[in-house]
């Protein structure tokens, strides 16, 4: 297949609550309650986690303006690639396409381990054997047609969420003397040193909402992006603010950093105040979640290969089109994922490392790292959007304001990430780690602009039909048209 053949997925398959689905089960409320609450909690010593989680979600939402806009126009299911491409030209668009491919494999593949290492410590066993399992299945069920991998997202998300409002409840039933406190939500308690590592660790929280973006070619209404990637990162930011509130009361604000590093079990400890029923359910539900969530990862990065195998930037038979030219499931893009996920995995395994506390960590902070830096490139495309791109509707907010105050508010989240990478590793003073996962993440952007400019050179077609390869909708009929 040449750059230029009309394939496209399966239109208008996936609707608004499907696009918010598909990025909130990306963030993975279970895990966050779970593993990443204490976790902030223990290694920081930040009380205003609240605070921190509603000032950090309100910088992505400002981000998620651009971007969204952007992706609405574009309409691409390489993302950030096509916006980039569109937004601030050719290169930078397979720049950025190749950032996706690493931040987007990089947090999908590291909840294997965390998959791993949970199951192995309830069920015994070895991690990776856990860890190949999952990745069997995510790989079937990546292969399988949108709306079953909606189902199943939509099934978990919303017993997550009701995991969450049982853990709120069991915590403010019992609250140690004093009563309910709101320190949480103090701003004093933002000035201490480990706020950094905190913001850090809030933005890894909420990547994954821009996961929509990616279902604009297949999605029912185009407008529904904006709303489900802004309103999942809003409700999101919300729901994980009122578990860190729920969590500092149920223990007192004062000392929940230290009975969170005693207890690696604290929110079970505290759903135990309900029974230990609910114990089980929520243990049970936090392995679905991972996995889940990886599913969702799995689909865009599935749709990434396919959408930029189309277009010939990556070898076109990944695009491959079985049964016509329309296709619900990008299987090729699926089984690319699937293969790296095995090589990555079987790497981590052979090299003895701690699926938690190297490969999971490690990798979920490169990938959130890059799609923070992503996130940022789309409102710069956004700014610099020609009109064309814009539509005749564009407006000052979507089109101006927004971009700017997210990038001024990104900028900062960046900065504190960046700073602060070492304490979410766990590193070493001096180590070298923590510069690899920024020098990672510039020399995929390096790469893909040096295969752009290698494009333009040798396949001038190929480069010209970059971000711009999405058919138009009468060039691949529709099922019920194809019916008539």
């Amino acid at each position: 297949m040449t750059a230029g053949v009309q394939v496209a997925l399966a239109r208008r398959t996936v609707t608004p609550f499907g696009l918010w689905v598909f990025g909130s089960q990306a963030s993975a409320p279970v895990v966050v309650l779970v593993g990443g609450i204490p976790a902030i909690y223990a290694t920081t010593g930040v009380t205003a986690l609240p605070l921190t989680y509603v000032l950090v979600a309100a910088a992505v939402a400002l981000l998620a303006v651009g971007y969204t806009a952007m992706a609405r126009q574009v309409g691409h299911p390489a993302a950030y690639y096509g916006i980039l491409a569109r937004g601030l030209g050719r290169g930078w668009g397979v720049a950025g396409g190749f950032v996706a491919l690493v931040a987007y494999n990089a947090i999908g593949i590291s909840l294997y381990g965390l998959l791993g290492a949970t199951v192995a410590a309830h069920l015994g066993g070895v991690w990776w054997v856990w860890a190949g399992i999952a990745l069997a299945a995510v790989g079937a069920f990546g292969r399988a047609p949108i709306v079953r991998s909606t189902v199943v997202l939509s099934a978990v998300l919303v017993v997550s969420l009701l995991i969450v409002a049982a853990f709120v409840l069991a915590a403010l039933g019992q609250p140690p003397a004093g009563g309910v406190s709101w320190d949480g939500f103090d701003a004093s308690g933002l000035l201490v040193g480990g706020l950094g590592g905190a913001v850090a660790f809030c933005v890894a929280s909420v990547m994954g909402v821009d996961a929509s973006g990616s279902f604009v070619e297949e999605a029912v209404d185009r407008r529904s992006v904006g709303r489900a990637t802004i309103g999942g990162v809003l409700v999101l930011g919300g729901v994980y603010a009122v578990a860190a509130w729920a969590m500092g009361v149920a223990v007192g604000p004062a000392f929940v950093g230290e009975m969170a590093a005693a207890d690696g079990d604290l929110p079970f400890t505290i759903l135990g105040r309900v029974g230990s029923w609910l114990v089980v359910v929520a243990g049970v539900t936090l392995l679905f979640g991972i996995g889940s969530s990886k599913l969702s990862f799995h689909s865009v990065i599935a749709r990434y290969v396919f959408a930029m195998a189309r277009e010939g930037v990556l070898p076109a038979r990944l695009a491959g089109a079985e049964g016509g030219a329309r296709v619900s499931a990008p299987r090729g893009g699926s089984l690319t994922q699937t293969v790296i996920a095995v090589v990555v995995v079987a790497g981590f395994a052979a090299a003895g490392a701690d699926p938690i506390g190297q490969m999971f960590t490690w990798l979920s902070t490169l990938g959130a790292m890059g799609l923070l830096c992503l996130l940022l490139a789309a409102s710069l495309a956004a700014l610099r959007a020609p009109a064309e791109v814009q539509g005749e509707r564009a407006g000052v907010w979507e089109w101006k304001v927004a971009p700017v105050l997210g990038l001024l508010a990104g900028a900062a989240v960046l900065a504190a990430m960046v700073f602060n990478v070492g304490s979410l590793l766990g590193a070493a003073p001096g180590s070298v780690v923590p510069l690899l996962l920024p020098a990672i993440i510039i020399a995929a952007a390096v790469i893909g602009g040096m295969w752009a400019g290698h494009l333009r050179q040798s396949r001038p077609e190929v480069y010209a039909a970059i971000g711009r390869g999405t058919p138009q909708p009468n060039a691949v009929p529709d099922a019920i048209n194809v019916s008539i």
